[in-house]
């Protein structure tokens, strides 16, 4: 196998079980795949604290604090996933201050125009100054991250996701087609375009008396759709389902024929691999999807699409294809290409390190600088310090033989 058998990677976000998404999945099933390679740190959640074991012997650190982990664990290299993660940024920047190579993967893609946008896009582009390579589930997000972050192209390598077909599978028997039934599953968020399913579903309803809608999901925007369905008296054809449990997805998707997916940001959505696994009509090549603008006139269109070319699909057909297209094991094997060339990478100086963070604007290129320097001044410290511990306990325990020594000489004379 790889160069990077010799190796110990750490994966790092705030994004991991036992919360439920895109990210959350990723990060599962490729740690599954690598897992003599690696070991996962999150933050603690409630009574997740502590090492956990999971499948497979899966080494989880959900910690409060992180001090010891990479010396514990012998790691050589440290992988942070998803911009959003605060424990991503601080990783990325603390361990390659300590001489770790480090490597990143984005998950989303992020505009450029708005407040948060202009603030995320600029501690990006701190975090990833000094990125040994970056890792992007579709060229799109690799588009995105480049703008935003301001990395070197070649830096960026895009790896798509995958899904689990061992657990994703259509139902034994098909669905009737008298009644045809859209399945949502997303999180109701602005970003995952909820706003737009206010005004999608109704039109969709009116057209196609046929249409019965299943969400599952929740988020600030689930009042939104419930007042949608209160108003045009759609209770009977519009069912919420709330948060649905990872495990019990397959069970949702399988009684639906289409899958709806009205994402305004996504990268490269995981749930819609799921759909398409279990044979619902979404998801690439060409004549298995159906795309349409972020507009409530296009989507209902599109819909109408959808529903026509319905007979066509079959679901076991589809299933097949989704499970040669997207392996996870396919994804693991690229990723250790990446940490492989990351680990050939060369150590650079605070002097080359500090020219590069100079580059990143007028004011925040000197304050990333300055962030820096107290950043390696603090790590020597600590450097120093730690070996002042040592040398102590070396004396100390050196003290306590003598002494022991001197005692039993003193009892044997006796």
């Amino acid at each position: 196998m790889s160069d990077s058998r010799k190796h110990r990677i750490l994966m790092v976000s705030d994004f991991f079980y036992p919360n439920f998404g895109g990210v959350e999945n990723h990060l599962y099933y490729l740690s599954q795949c690598l897992l003599n390679l690696v070991v996962v740190m999150t933050h603690a959640y409630g009574k997740h604290s502590g090492v956990i074991y999971m499948t497979g012997g899966l080494k989880v650190y959900y910690v409060p604090l992180r001090p010891t982990i990479l010396i514990r664990e012998n790691i050589s290299l440290v992988h942070g996933h998803q911009a959003f993660s605060t424990l991503c940024h601080e990783a990325l920047m603390h361990t390659h201050t300590m001489g770790y190579m480090v490597v990143f993967t984005d998950h989303s893609l992020y505009g450029f125009a708005d407040l948060g946008s202009i603030h995320m896009n600029k501690v990006l582009q701190f975090t990833l100054a000094d990125v040994t390579q970056a890792i992007c589930v579709s060229h799109t997000s690799k588009e995105n991250t480049v703008l935003r972050a301001g990395l070197p192209p070649e830096k960026v390598y895009v790896i798509p996701t995958a899904v689990d077909t061992a657990m994703f599978k259509p139902a034994p028997e098909g669905l009737s087609h008298d009644e045809i039934i859209i399945v949502v599953i997303s999180r109701l968020v602005y970003r995952n375009g909820a706003d737009l399913l206010v005004e999608v579903i109704p039109e969709v309803c009116r057209m196609h008396p046929n249409v019965r809608f299943i969400i599952g999901g929740d988020g600030p925007k689930r009042v939104r759709l419930e007042e949608m369905r209160e108003k045009r008296f759609l209770q009977d054809r519009v069912e919420m389902l709330g948060a649905v449990p990872h495990a019990h997805v397959r069970s949702v998707l399988i009684s639906g024929h289409i899958f709806l997916n009205s994402s305004l940001t996504e990268a490269f959505c995981i749930a819609i691999l799921e759909a398409a696994s279990c044979g619902l009509l979404t998801v690439l090549p060409d004549d298995m999807i159906v795309l349409a603008e972020p507009d409530p006139g296009d989507m209902v269109r599109a819909i109408g699409m959808a529903i026509s070319i319905l007979p066509k699909i079959d679901p076991q057909t589809m299933h097949l294809r989704m499970k040669k297209l997207y392996s996870w094991h396919d994804v693991a094997k690229r990723t250790e290409i990446v940490y492989d060339r990351a680990l050939r990478c060369c150590n650079q100086s605070l002097t080359d390190r500090l020219s590069r963070y100079l580059s990143c604007g007028a004011w925040a290129g000197k304050l990333f600088c300055l962030v820096m320097i107290i950043d390696f001044l603090l790590w020597h410290v600590l450097q120093l310090w730690q070996r002042e511990r040592r040398s102590e306990k070396t004396i100390n325990e050196g003290l306590e033989d003598k002494h022991t020594e001197g005692c039993q000489n003193c009892r044997a004379k006796i």
